[in-house]
């Protein structure tokens, strides 16, 4: 890809909404997650998961979601702009599906955030716009059913993010362990 992987669009709401808001620039705060975010905090805040256990370590405090996919969609027909789908950061030219867990993703010249799983495609997708959460899924060789809506992760270091920062991958030593949902 030309210019190589990069922040496209980073978006953020102080409240429990599904989409969210572009901004100019995102502050990644260490251990807590996107400063402002309804999301942020070391215990688990999606709110369905923090029903079945308040106490977890939120695994999801940031939630970053490729380009392609938004591109992916459009060609059917959907509308879906950078944050539609509650990312908070949308990437261009780096196959986050791919990565194995603990993959870091260096963001700007300062913010790292470690991948740690999967979004899982909720119904809420199809509330924001019907038969897009269809799209969310897709089939491996193996006929496994896979997740497509972008990946979840954890701030190791803050520092502020914006659109056309740099995404520098740091892949772990392996073995290397096949990202799940969380």
């Amino acid at each position: 890809m030309a210019g190589g992987p990069r922040v496209v669009a980073v978006s953020v709401d102080d409240r429990h909404r599904f989409s969210k808001v572009p901004a100019d620039s995102i502050d990644l705060v260490e251990g807590l997650g996107v400063r402002g975010d309804a999301h942020a905090g070391p215990r688990v805040r999606h709110r369905y998961l923090a029903r079945k256990d308040p106490h977890a370590p939120n695994l999801r405090q940031v939630h970053l979601l490729h380009q392609e996919f938004l591109d992916h969609v459009a060609g059917q027909g959907f509308d879906v702009p950078p944050g539609g789908l509650g990312e908070n950061i949308t990437t261009a030219g780096v196959d986050l599906l791919g990565l194995p867990t603990d993959t870091r993703l260096r963001l700007g010249e300062d913010a790292v955030v470690r991948v740690t799983g999967l979004r899982n495609p909720c119904p809420q997708i199809d509330d924001y716009q019907w038969g897009l959460q269809a799209l969310c899924w897709d089939t491996d060789a193996a006929g496994n059913r896979t997740r497509r809506v972008g990946v979840m992760g954890v701030v190791e270091q803050g520092g502020t993010v914006r659109p056309g920062d740099v995404i520098g991958v740091m892949v772990p030593e392996g073995p290397h362990r096949k990202l799940g949902a969380v």
